[in-house]
């Protein structure tokens, strides 16, 4: 088959195909997660200004979200080059320049710190020091204590790596404050709880993938039913924990109402993953969850301006 695959790409065909090395250094920084996390902290920078913001405030914002995507995609490209061996192994992420070899570790390496270094140096200078080090914990916690050590440690992992993938609003508020406050710990409170049921939906239709990876990922280890029963039953937990920012007078009843009608149709997913699985659905489940952390995000952003 490695023959075959040669054979391929010697092809003036397959060479047009080829991917640009730009197109390969992009990928390798998970555009689309990424995308996530920086809405993520502008909703917290947003959130951190009273009233409409200025001139000034705007362009922190600008500043900041840059900062904060450069150490973003420099933590995925990092998370791409450690677990290459992994990707290649799983169809989901065979495709990735490192799995195939496009990119060779010492590209990807001096690619993610590059980034790294460009990102912190923007936070340092030109927002405040507070989001660069919680920026830079953030990607130590991503890249290397859940990659390195929990991902292959443990079918927890992905519960307690969250909390990495639950600081971006804490970020963007301390960007605009220079502090972090209790609103932006509810922030990430929402996102904690939201990443089992969002992660685990995916690797129930993905679960070949992650037995051939080794990995020791919750369906892979306990089962189907009992990963089933925790997604449904983290799906009602957030649903409390998104009702949080309107007990607490962060925001109002536009906000309510949008976290009540998505945190039911979210665990309406849950409750059907519970009583009758199927792929099909778990791929459904997954996609609503990213639409359901984007709307609510959103819709607290419109609260704000509506209060």
């Amino acid at each position: 088959m490695q023959a075959d695959v040669m054979n391929v790409e010697s092809t003036p065909q397959a060479a047009m195909a080829q991917p640009s090395r730009w197109s390969q250094y992009y990928a390798l920084t998970k555009p689309r997660v990424v995308q996530l996390i920086v809405f993520c902290a502008f909703i917290g920078m947003v959130l951190a200004v009273p009233g409409v913001p200025g001139w000034h405030d705007w362009s922190l914002m600008l500043v900041a979200s840059a900062g904060i995507w450069l150490v973003a995609a420099a933590a995925a490209a990092f998370n791409c080059l450690v677990e290459r061996g992994i990707d290649a192994r799983m169809k989901r992420t065979a495709w990735r320049p490192t799995a195939r070899g496009e990119l060779s570790n010492r590209q990807a390496l001096v690619f993610s710190a590059l980034l790294c270094a460009a990102g912190a140096a923007i936070l340092l200078l030109a927002v405040n020091a507070l989001t660069l080090w919680l920026t830079l914990a953030t990607f130590i916690g991503y890249a290397v204590i859940y990659t390195l050590v929990l991902k292959p440690l443990t079918p927890q992992n992905i519960v307690i790596g969250g909390a990495s993938g639950a600081m971006p609003p804490v970020l963007g508020w301390a960007a605009m404050t220079g502090q972090v406050g209790h609103e932006a710990w509810l922030l990430f409170l929402i996102i904690f709880i939201w990443t089992p049921p969002h992660f685990w939906a995916l690797a129930l239709y993905r679960v070949e993938d992650y037995r051939r990876s080794g990995l020791p990922m919750l369906p892979v280890t306990h089962g189907n039913a009992f990963t089933r029963l925790q997604v449904f039953l983290y799906t009602v937990v957030l649903f409390a924990a998104c009702l949080l920012p309107f007990v607490v007078g962060m925001s109002g009843y536009f906000y309510l109402f949008a976290a009540v009608v998505l945190g039911l149709v979210f665990c309406g997913y849950g409750w059907a993953l519970l009583r009758n699985y199927s792929d099909a659905l778990a791929r459904k489940t997954f996609r609503f969850s990213l639409i359901h952390l984007s709307l609510l995000f959103a819709a607290l952003l419109v609260d704000h301006y509506l209060a």
